[in-house]
């Protein structure tokens, strides 16, 4: 994990900041994201059948429990010291190239594109996290994410 104060962030700026630990995604978080967000279409639940119809062979995380993952995985990538809080400011661009089957593991790279005071109390970030499957080819997420750190 790199720790880093908020004024020397720009220091970092152009390059990757690092890798979280691998997250398993089960089919237990995908039956509770269904539930919170009412989204149970049958190839997120349906193990048997996602076996037997889905091209993946297997039940699939929603795209939006993969991209609601970035700040948890991301905190394990940076401490930003000398602010008060981290806002999620929100997205810029966010893609889903691959699927996350039932069981595969997830982690966080993150690459500092641009550091910007915003005024004397806030500093914006923004990062691009690629959300990597363990032995994929392709990524499961790809986004700009934006992070605001009001100093303390």
């Amino acid at each position: 994990m790199l720790t880093v104060q908020l004024d020397d962030l720009t220091h970092h700026k152009n390059s990757v900041i690092g890798h979280s630990p691998w997250k398993t995604i089960s089919q237990e978080m995908i039956q509770a994201f269904a539930d919170a967000t009412g989204d149970h279409q049958w190839i997120h639940l349906d193990v048997e059948r996602a076996r037997r119809e889905s091209p993946w062979k297997s039940t699939v995380a929603h795209g939006f429990l993969t991209a609601s993952l970035i700040p948890l995985l991301n905190q394990q990538v940076i401490n930003v010291r000398g602010k008060s809080a981290s806002i999620n400011y929100g997205l810029n661009k966010l893609r889903f190239p691959a699927a996350v089957k039932a069981g595969a593991q997830i982690r966080s790279k993150m690459e500092l594109l641009d550091v910007t005071r915003v005024d004397e109390q806030r500093t914006l970030a923004t990062y691009r996290t690629t959300l990597e499957i363990r032995g994929g080819e392709k990524p499961a997420c790809v986004a700009e994410h934006l992070a605001m750190y009001v100093r303390s």
